[in-house]
């Protein structure tokens, strides 16, 4: 049912072609792309708010509009459903869309989105709460309350897998909670240990910003053992990082002077309906107007054409405005198939 062969239609709320009808950009006319953005204070909706600045300030026909949605991993759902156009998502959900595995085993979709390229890398990690635990062996002995991010989001889904793998679910007590919600909870201390997240080495974020703020300077990075980081090495949709805290007001290095990260790609994704030149246009503004990105997201990814298809997994079709570019920029791959114009 899934891959390149796969590729539905969904209807154009959010996109149209204007006066060229949507025919895949031989026309003139405006396209609005309404982007799937998670939720208020993520990385994918700074992330596309820039994007949305970026097509305001330098593109005589495109718009773009951000959706609040519930995560990556719900972009999915939301896409299948006809609910959304164009999303941000993570490759570890797109994966187990594709294989009918995690979530998708007993409830899978029907069509996936085209590819589009990389514009995150999320360094998901562990900190405590005021010395309640200091270490990830002690999740593995139980007994705290923890929040591996909100329901929904693509970052849970490879968080939830990971905890569970490394025997840390079973034996905590689970909050979840949205995350809007979660920093109020921090506030209140009704969490021990929280999986956080920054974005491309640069800052936390948003949502992990008001955690920080609203700690009271409670905030400590866990200590990480070699088993927990088998795990992380191990996880075929994780990719392990140890580097220097950063994004923090506080000082988190009571109990390690190390982040280690279990790090998750996110990409672009459209619907084959979407004309190519949009798509198309999309790229060029993230190549050369990443001052303008920059303005709006402090944590732009440093755009390269070679850097933007690390996200591409071969089974599933690159969008035919995202391939031209590619093909133009020298870095097409004659194994990645091209989604129909």
């Amino acid at each position: 049912m899934k891959g390149a062969a796969a590729m539905g239609a969904v209807g154009l709320a959010g996109c149209s072609g204007g006066g060229d009808g949507g025919d895949g950009g031989d026309g003139g006319g405006d396209v609005t792309v309404t982007i799937g953005g998670t939720s208020t204070g993520s990385s994918t909706q700074a992330a596309g708010q820039a994007l949305a600045r970026a097509a305001s300030q330098h593109s005589d026909f495109l718009n773009i509009s951000v959706q609040e949605t519930q995560g990556w991993t719900a972009n999915l759902y939301a896409y299948d459903n006809g609910d959304i156009p164009a999303m941000g998502v993570d490759n570890n959900s797109l994966a187990k869309a594709l294989n009918e595995e995690g979530p998708f085993a007993e409830d899978p979709v029907d069509t996936l989105p085209n590819q589009g390229f990389l514009f995150t890398s999320l360094q998901i990690h562990w900190v405590g709460l005021n010395d309640s635990v200091e270490s990830v062996a002690d999740l593995r002995e139980g007994g705290y309350t923890i929040y591996p991010i909100q329901p929904g989001f693509g970052t849970r889904l490879l968080t939830e897998e990971i905890l569970k793998e490394a025997g840390m679910w079973e034996p905590n007590e689970i909050l979840n909670l949205d995350t809007g919600d979660i920093p109020g909870a921090v506030e209140e201390g009704r969490v021990d240990a929280l999986c956080l997240y920054g974005a491309n080495g640069v800052a936390l974020s948003g949502w992990c910003q008001n955690v920080d703020v609203r700690s009271g300077g409670g905030l400590n990075l866990l200590e990480v053992d070699d088993e927990f980081r088998s795990v992380i090495e191990e996880h075929p949709g994780a990719i392990l990082e140890e580097v220097e805290p950063y994004g923090y007001e506080q000082d988190v290095t009571a109990y390690t002077d190390t982040m280690t990260t279990w790090s998750l790609a996110g990409q672009w994704a459209f619907s084959p309906d979407i004309p190519a030149r949009a798509t198309e246009e999309i790229c060029r503004l993230a190549i050369e107007h990443e001052e303008t990105l920059r303005e709006s997201d402090p944590t732009t990814l440093e755009y390269s054409p070679e850097a933007m298809t690390q996200t591409v997994i071969p089974e599933i079709d690159i969008h035919a405005g995202v391939a031209n570019f590619f093909e133009d920029n020298d870095v097409w791959e004659d194994s990645w198939s091209r989604g129909d114009e």
